[in-house]
């Protein structure tokens, strides 16, 4: 069993933590991970992704070939749209529906949602109005996590909701419940 993940976004908005939750979960339950991260000027809003490869098999490469992404989990729309060359056919996006204008050229949103929407398995939520809701604005990204949790199917819900505990355990348990509330959120 495998399963290919891009998880993708702007520098800051939480990608590469979702991405060592999953990591986290993966290696607890004993699979092998194979990760590439790209930081491209994520300090100054760049193009963050991280190819997440999973599998009960020895995996021998870490980057995920163009049509082979099972999975494209993205905090911002359009880089969604931006890696769509990599996702299956069977593929699913899981995605915030809310842009981050960070750039001049910047599509238009009617567009850009028009494209989005067209596509067969794109799952979209307002993450950071949920985080809020949750208690914990700066728990978007994990309520994005907790939204694709049930496509990531090489893993439980219980496993991710461990490895966002174990993750977090550093900060404190207000931090690990806050996170834990956000994912559950998202997680129906």
């Amino acid at each position: 069993m495998k399963i290919d993940i891009i998880l993708c976004g702007v520098g800051g908005m939480g990608a590469l933590s979702s991405a060592a939750i999953i990591s986290k979960a993966a290696l607890e339950m004993g699979m092998y991970m194979k990760q590439a991260e790209t930081h491209g000027m994520s300090q100054r809003g760049g193009d963050v992704q991280s190819n997440l490869r999973l599998s009960t098999d020895e995996i021998y490469s870490d980057l995920i070939a163009q049509g082979g992404c099972d999975l494209i989990i993205s905090m911002e729309p359009m880089e969604a749209l931006r890696y769509l060359p990599y996702l299956s056919e069977n593929g699913v996006i899981v995605t915030s529906n809310k842009p981050f204008v960070n750039i001049p050229n910047y599509p238009e949103e009617e567009k850009l949602f028009a494209e989005l929407n067209a596509l067969p398995n794109v799952v979209q939520l307002d993450i950071e109005q949920v985080a809020k809701d949750a208690g914990s604005a700066r728990s978007a990204n994990v309520v994005l996590l907790g939204m694709a949790a049930k496509y990531i199917e090489i893993l439980t819900v219980s496993d991710l909701r461990n490895a966002v505990a174990t993750v977090f355990a550093r900060k404190g348990e207000a931090v690990v419940e806050a996170n834990l509330k956000a994912f559950d959120a998202a997680n129906k």
